[in-house]
Formats: C-alpha cells, sequence, structure tokens
C-alpha cells in the first residue's frame, strides 16, 4: 500500500507530540527512545581516601604531593568536561586514616551540626552515590550514624524516631550486605536508583536528551565482624555478597533501573566462594545483571599499566584481564588509595528496542593518576583547602604537642631485617599496659608471662617516604601516631607455646624462599604486608627465622629466658584488636582466646607511656632485638628495598651486615636496593 504524504506528517507529529508529553513535568508517559540510540556514560570512582584530604602528611607535617582528595578534585573536574555524562561514586574507606580523622572522631569529637571534613568537600563536588568501607566501623556505629546523617537501628541506641539525624554527606549511602541484628534488616539502604538525563544520538546522528536509571549497590567485607568486633558483636551481622546481590539486582531491574553498577569494597580472590571471604568481587562479577564494577579496599590500581601488572599477583587469575579492566568480562575499574588516582569506566550503551545494553567492544577503563608521566603532580583545587582550612589547622595544633623526647632515630626502615628502633618502644607500652591491668584485675592469670607483640606499618609500600621516621630530639603527638598508624584498641590474649610459634611462622610469610645455592639476585622481602610481620622485642624472648624453610617451617630455637618454649607453655600477649580477633588470618587467633578487650586506643597508651617516661633512649627502648635470620651463606646478592641514602640508620642500629646494593631500585618511588649477607 501507498503511503499518503499527508498521513506520514500527521504520523510523525504525533510520535513528536508524545515525545515532548513525555518530556514535560507532568507527562505521564516516558520519551521515545529510538531502537539503536547509543550514549556514553562515565563512572569516576574514588576508593579508600581514608580522609587524605589535603597533600598534607600529619606525621611528618610536610606536603606530600602524591596523594589527596585535593588534587583528585582536578582529575574530576577535567574528567566531567570530558565525559558530559557522568556519574561520580566512592566506594569506601572514607572516614578514617589520618590524624584529621581521628582528631574529629576521638580527640575533638564533632558535633551533630557539623559536616565531617571528608564529607564536606566531597558535597562540595557532588558526589553521586558512595559505599560503606570496612574502615567507616571503626570509631563504632554511634559515630558512624551521627556523621554519615544516619538513624540506624541496633542494640545499644535509641530507636530511630528518637535520634536525631545529623549532618552527613549530601549523596547516598549504599550498603547491602550489613544487617541489623535487631531488626534484620539491612543497616544502610542496600541500593540506590538515580534517575538522570543524559545526551544520547540518535539512529539519524542527531543529539537527543534522554533518561536513564542507573542502580547502585554496595558492599563491604564480611570481615569486619572480627577487625572491629569490638563494636559490631551481637548488633550486626553480614551476608554474602553474592547473596545479596543475587536477592537486590533483580529488585533493583524490577523498579526501572537501566544499568547496575556495584561498588564492592573487596579486591580479587578466585579462591573457591564463601559468604564470609574478605575480597569476593570475583565473583560478584558472575552475578546476573551486573553492567560494571568499581572495586576498593585493596589499595592497588586496576586496571594496570604494561609495567606495574607484573608486579600485581592478585590481578593474574582466570577471567582477569588487568589491562583492558575486565573481569570475566564486566568492565571494572579500582581507582588506587588515598587520592592517588580517578578510577574511570566509559561506559558505551545502546538501545536495542526495549532495553539499555553495554556495550564491551567499545566500552573502555582506565586509571588517570594525580602524578603526571614526567614526575609533576596535577594541580590542587584550591577550593578543597579553603573548605577544611579550620579543621586542618586545629589538626596539625594538635599533633605538635609535645609529650617527650628521644636521643635516637626511631624508624622502620630496617625493621624487616632487625632494627626493632621504632617497634620497641610500641611492645612495651602495651606490655606495660597489660601486666598492670592483669595484676589489678585478673589474678587467675597473675603469674602468667606477659609479652607484646607489634608490626611494622609503615614498611615503603607506597615508596620511599612510606616509612615511620622519628628524627632524634623532641617526641610530639604525630610523632607517636607515626609509630602506631592504626586507631586499635589494646587486647590480651592468652596463648599456649604451639599458638606462639604458628604467630611467629604466619608472620614470617614477609619473606621470600632463599635458595642458598642460587647465584642469582634474590628478593628478601614478599608482598605479605609489613603490617602482619609481627615481632617481640624484648630480652626475655629469643627466636631465629630460617628463610631458607619454606613458610610454616622457619621458626628456630624459640626460647623464654633461655629455655626452649613448650607446646602447652601459657603466655599473655599484648596485641590490637585486630590481630586478636582474626585479622590477618593467624592461626588459633579468632577472638577465643582474648582476656581483656581494652577499651583504651594502642596509640593513647603509647602516648601515656612516652609522657611517663619522659626520655626516651635506643639503650632503654630501641635495641632489643628478640630475632635475627639463621646464618646461612649464600652463593649470590639477597637484596630489599628500603629509602634511599638511609645506609647509617642501619650502622646506627648495630646492623654491620647490610650495604646499598643499588642506590636506585628503579621503581620511581625513592627506594634504593640494599644487600644483606646472611652469614653475619
Amino acid at each position: 500500500m501507498q503511503k499518503h504524504p499527508k498521513m506520514t506528517l500527521i504520523f510523525a507529529g504525533l510520535l513528536a507530540a508524545a515525545f515532548l508529553s513525555g518530556c514535560n513535568d507532568g507527562g505521564s508517559s516516558p520519551p521515545l527512545i529510538l531502537t539503536g540510540t547509543t550514549a556514553q556514560l562515565a563512572l569516576l570512582e574514588t576508593t579508600d581516601l581514608h580522609t587524605n584530604i589535603m597533600s598534607y602528611d600529619y606525621f611528618k607535617l610536610i606536603e606530600d604531593k602524591s596523594l589527596g582528595f585535593e588534587r583528585v578534585a582536578t582529575l574530576i573536574a577535567q574528567a566531567r568536561q570530558q565525559f558530559p555524562n557522568n556519574l561520580l561514586l566512592d566506594n569506601g574507606d572514607t572516614i578514617q586514616g589520618t590524624a584529621l580523622a581521628d582528631y574529629q572522631s576521638l580527640v575533638s569529637p564533632i558535633g551533630c551540626t557539623q559536616t565531617l571534613a571528608m564529607y564536606k568537600v566531597m558535597n562540595n563536588v557532588a558526589y553521586d552515590a558512595g559505599n560503606i568501607g570496612n574502615h567507616e566501623f571503626n570509631y563504632g556505629l554511634p559515630f558512624l550514624s551521627q556523621v554519615t546523617g544516619s538513624t540506624l537501628s541496633v542494640d545499644g541506641m535509641p530507636e530511630p524516631a528518637a535520634q536525631t539525624k545529623c549532618a552527613g554527606p549530601a549523596f547516598p549511602q549504599v550498603l547491602a550486605n550489613v544487617y541489623s541484628a535487631k531488626t534484620k534488616q539491612p543497616l544502610f539502604q542496600p541500593y540506590t536508583i538515580l534517575s538522570k538525563t543524559i545526551t544520547a544520538t540518535d539512529p539519524n546522528g542527531q543529539s537527543v536528551k534522554v533518561p536513564l536509571k542507573i542502580g547502585v549497590i554496595g558492599f563491604t567485607p564480611p570481615t569486619i565482624l572480627s577487625w572491629d568486633k569490638r563494636w559490631l558483636d551481637g548488633k550486626v551481622y553480614t551476608v554474602g555478597v553474592k547473596e545479596a546481590a543475587q536477592q537486590f539486582i533483580p529488585e533493583m531491574r524490577s523498579k526501572g533501573a537501566d544499568i547496575v553498577v556495584v561498588l564492592s569494597h573487596g579486591g580479587l580472590d578466585d579462591a573457591p566462594y564463601s559468604p564470609t571471604m574478605e575480597n569476593g568481587s570475583y565473583h560478584l562479577s558472575q552475578v546476573a545483571g551486573v553492567d560494571a564494577m568499581l572495586i576498593g579496599h585493596s589499595h592497588l590500581p586496576f586496571p594496570l599499566d604494561a609495567v606495574t601488572t607484573s608486579l600485581a599477583a592478585q590481578f593474574k587469575l582466570a577471567g582477569v584481564d588487568a589491562v583492558k579492566g575486565t573481569v570475566n568480562g564486566v568492565p571494572t575499574v579500582m581507582g588506587n588509595y588515598w587520592g592517588k588516582d580517578l578510577g574511570v569506566i566509559n561506559l558505551a550503551l545502546s538501545y536495542d528496542g526495549s532495553k539499555w545494553v553495554v556495550d564491551k567492544t567499545k566500552t573502555t577503563v582506565e586509571n588517570r593518576a594525580i602524578k603526571n608521566k614526567d614526575g609533576t603532580y596535577v594541580a590542587v583545587a584550591s577550593d578543597v583547602a579553603a573548605a577544611i582550612a579550620t579543621e586542618h589547622q586545629a589538626t596539625i595544633n594538635y599533633v605538635k604537642t609535645p609529650i617527650g623526647s628521644t636521643d635516637f632515630e626511631m624508624s622502620t626502615l630496617f625493621a624487616d631485617v632487625g632494627d626493632p628502633g621504632a617497634i620497641e618502644l610500641v611492645n612495651q607500652a602495651q606490655a606495660d599496659y597489660v601486666a598492670r591491668y592483669v595484676q589489678a584485675n585478673l589474678p587467675q592469670y597473675a603469674s602468667l608471662p606477659v609479652l607484646s607483640v607489634s608490626a611494622p606499618f609503615k614498611s615503603g609500600f607506597a615508596g620511599g617516604t612510606d616509612f615511620t621516621d622519628v628524627p632524634a630530639g623532641a617526641i610530639a603527638i604525630n610523632n607517636a601516631g607515626d609509630l602506631y598508624l592504626y586507631p586499635n584498641t589494646i587486647y590480651a590474649v592468652k596463648v599456649a607455646g604451639d599458638t606462639l610459634k604458628s604467630w611467629l611462622e604466619t608472620a614470617a610469610q614477609r619473606f621470600n624462599q632463599i635458595n642458598p645455592a642460587s647465584t642469582a639476585v634474590q628478593t628478601l622481602i614478599s608482598t605479605y604486608p609489613g603490617y602482619n610481620f609481627d615481632m617481640f622485642t624484648s630480652k626475655d624472648i629469643s627466636y631465629e627465622i630460617d628463610v631458607t624453610q619454606p613458610v610454616g617451617n622457619r621458626i628456630k630455637n624459640l626460647l623464654y629466658k633461655g629455655a626452649p618454649v613448650t607446646a602447652a607453655q601459657q603466655f599473655i600477649v599484648a596485641t590490637n584488636n585486630y590481630r586478636a580477633s582474626g585479622g590477618g588470618n593467624f592461626p588459633g587467633l579468632d577472638g577465643s582466646k582474648t582476656i581483656y578487650a581494652s577499651p583504651d586506643a594502642n596509640r593513647d597508651v603509647l602516648i601515656q607511656y612516652i609522657k611517663t617516661a619522659k626520655t626516651i633512649t635506643r639503650a632503654a627502648n630501641g635495641a632489643d632485638r628478640s630475632w635475627r635470620f639463621t646464618r646461612v651463606t649464600t652463593a649470590g646478592p639477597v637484596v630489599f628495598p628500603s629509602a634511599q641514602g638511609k645506609l647509617a640508620v642501619a650502622q646506627a642500629a648495630g646492623l654491620t651486615n647490610i650495604s646499598v646494593y643499588q642506590a636506585d631500585d628503579g621503581s620511581g618511588k625513592g627506594l634504593s636496593l640494599y644487600g644483606i649477607d646472611l652469614s653475619k
């Protein structure tokens, strides 16, 4: 049948009228989207900011251009200009991590009407949504409820109707896998559906405005239940990330979500799935309906360039493309940590006549670093510093408060090879605190020896400036914060000698296995985190670490006061809530051996110990090395990284078997390679 020109015009007019009607505020019909219409949507991610708002190190009281939200804010502005269709999302571990965070939570807690400094600057750049990370729970549920502007319904807090809703972020925060034990409902809203009007291109090449609904769902590691047991026990519980996703993603779709974006505060682990696994993002990618994933927690960039790909074993998994940025085919990004990078997924969308689909062949994933290729850094967004000038200066004033003095440089520069200079003082403070408590309050344990473990929390992961390094002279609060990095609380555990040995065997994973016969250069330090390298620093206990042996068979000659430690011998060990409750997966440490869960922070106990001692000396507080490497002669060099130009620190600590092997290790991170003679 031949089409009549007049009828064609009438039909076109009706279509136009329908489209315009759907665009009116009072219209109920959605605008007509033609099959084949395409669009781009950029997902911009920050993650693991840890309240690094300024490019500033509060422990060293100096600028640090390598990090900071004030520089990421510049990248955000640039990306928004490049991608008019965009969403800005944060993936958690946002409110804890610097002296500024501790100042606002513990030292001078902010009031209900005040917005947390971190959220203040995030509000100013207009985030669209955010996730709740594991470190959000570090200060307890009442504080989390306050600063997120939530009214959490949990035991120990008033009913939500009786709570005052405080100032918080101006964007929704989501979390799907943590539930209130009281209500059996999600602690936060599990997801949000964001309605956007985006610019698209119709099949005729014309620019059109179309609606798009983006569902955003959040997940955090279920292991928060052990890491922050003192705050969460009996108050919340977790469900598996996969189970939560399978429940809520169909619900999001039924409510109109065109695209589903997962905010997973977890890395990639292809081990068999468990509802309690720490890093469940790999398995989340396999849940039906996931269009894109923004991940975090692992403090790594993803995707990686060709140089750094070889350094990230976590990403060498089946189905993971660490260059293109896909996990089992799902576009995935992790925007590094501390404001070092902005993650960008540029989703290519196509309308197939009934729904929007992601064109994975045209979707790109990248990390944009604040460090330029020429070694310079992007400029700061000046309005960030202006927004928190008062909070920033108050934190600086606080951390400058003097509390004592030291006659030696206390550092972790060579803690991996035996210098106890920054570890022993922490151990002494913890052991003194626990011993006094036990004598006063736990007479049934008064005859047991009290030991203490601590670890080099800053051990070069982020480069040559990422070490504890307190110079000789006055000690201020910021120095104590450098010596004890985290807002943990002191716990005491009662363990038998076999558990003590297993504890040390686990910590000894810090080292690679060395082949004495190899003539090749061998690297001593493994990828096992420095903050899990627990060590004793006491005259009473001694042991050797034999790095020529496989993991689990390295601790030799474990002695207490000169006698071999027996399997049944009982000890009290001062540690922190993280370790005592299962953090780091140390055998036997699961919370069941805790005999005292202190309310006092390790850092506060350390500060008080320094105030009492007044003068810290190497002889009394930094020379007791409980462990040494089992002596072995190697055919080739054994090397390890530390900051450049610091050999004198090792020599001052009595480490005469250390030498400079390579002044610049080539990583661009301010590190040298040092040699160690294991025969001495």
